[in-house]
């Protein structure tokens, strides 16, 4: 796999994670910890090493943070569901960029998704301390269906956490555990810990040393294009 290919896949999940993300009604203010692994991979254990493992959730209010890492690499969500607007903080090996979307920007890609379906079911399980419900979605874009099993629980979270996400923006609730696929990789999120602690508004902000940038050129610069 090529080291463009990887930047890309992992930049458009960090993009997408904020689906994962908790705001409801119920305040809560702490961090969501969840294990990564790979259903299905056939890459080896060389290429998997570069792939992350953990990722975490910060929330505090109705602005959530998504942390992601590999190697030399690392990708910030901010997510504010009042404004429907979020900022990327990408770090490779010390070069930082920051990639905002707006609300339009965000509907505009969502509607280039297709549509997706939702089954419901009775079925539960405990995840982190959370009786979870099970749920499948199944999209269809140009003919192409793909089927994700998830688990949602709406005591932390609600329909607004989802809103950027074409997959899961009918959930009503917090996704503690769930699918992403991009390309030729499968990522399984579980959640490991629900940790209620306080969170400084500062984590929310752009650092002074990131460069304003589009997804588009960062693509591009790192050999997105390939």
């Amino acid at each position: 796999m090529k080291k463009g290919l990887i930047i890309c896949s992992i930049l458009v999940f960090a993009l997408l994670c904020n689906s994962s993300n908790a705001v409801s009604g119920k305040p809560f203010e702490g961090v969501i910890t969840y294990k990564i692994t790979y259903p299905d991979s056939k890459f080896s254990e060389s290429q998997m090493a570069m792939f992350p493992k953990v990722l975490t959730v910060s929330i505090k209010g109705t602005k959530s943070r998504t942390d992601l890492s590999m190697g030399g690499m690392s990708t910030v969500e901010i997510t504010d569901y009042n404004e429907k607007t979020s900022v990327s903080l990408v770090n490779m090996m010390g070069q930082k960029y920051a990639i905002k979307q707006t609300t339009v920007e965000i509907e505009s890609k969502m509607a280039e998704e297709g549509t997706t379906t939702v089954e419901y079911s009775e079925e539960t399980k405990v995840i982190a301390g959370y009786t979870c419900k099970k749920v499948v979605v199944t999209s269809n874009n140009d003919g192409v269906k793909n089927t994700f099993e998830a688990w949602y629980t709406n005591e932390i979270g609600s329909k607004l956490a989802n809103f950027s996400n074409p997959l899961y923006k009918d959930i009503d609730g917090a996704l503690l555990e769930f699918l992403m696929k991009n390309q030729e990789v499968t990522m399984k999120f579980t959640a490991t810990s629900v940790e209620k602690k306080s969170i400084q508004s500062k984590d929310f902000e752009i650092p002074s040393d990131y460069t304003i940038t589009t997804q588009d050129e960062l693509k591009s610069k790192f050999g997105g294009g390939n």
